[in-house]
């Protein structure tokens, strides 16, 4: 059974964590291990973080999260400037990833995100868009910290 959801936030900085409550409550209830679900949270927050500081003009932004069986995406999306693409292929194919200077307070976002996720993509059209994928690994049922995977209401509710 695959779960879909999307929600409207406001560019505020205390909406990244209304996001990674909402999302962290949502996997945890699906039974994934707790690497997986440290991974996409901490991913997300770095998107949500981002679209918070570039989303203008708009004063909200978007996160859409598919969850299915084997894999979670999520979108997050806002009405501001695209990265370079050109840029973003230069500085993460090279063979040395550069990184920001020890007290700079940004630019570790995207570098993040590609190291926690199994894939990250950008879209630029028509609002501006991080893609996130990642394939799951569910925890051991006999362990008692997953939930029945063949009892949804169980799953969500307390959602």
């Amino acid at each position: 059974m695959d779960t879909v959801f999307s929600i409207s936030l406001p560019r505020q900085a205390y909406t990244v964590a209304v996001v990674r409550d909402i999302l962290g409550a949502l996997l945890r209830r699906s039974g994934l291990c707790r690497e997986c679900v440290d991974d996409i949270l901490l991913a997300a927050s770095e998107a949500c973080a981002n679209a918070v500081e570039h989303g203008g003009p708009s004063p909200d932004y978007e996160v859409e999260v598919e969850l299915a069986p084997d894999w979670c995406e999520l979108q997050i999306s806002h009405t501001g400037r695209a990265p370079d693409t050109a840029a973003l292929v230069q500085r993460f194919t090279s063979e040395h990833t550069p990184l920001p200077g020890l007290e700079a307070e940004s630019g570790r976002g995207i570098l993040l995100m590609r190291y926690l996720m199994d894939e990250v993509d950008f879209s630029g059209e028509p609002r501006t868009a991080v893609i996130l994928r990642k394939r799951l690994t569910a925890c051991d049922p006999a362990s008692g910290d997953a939930l029945s995977r063949s009892d949804p209401a169980a799953r969500f509710a307390l959602l």
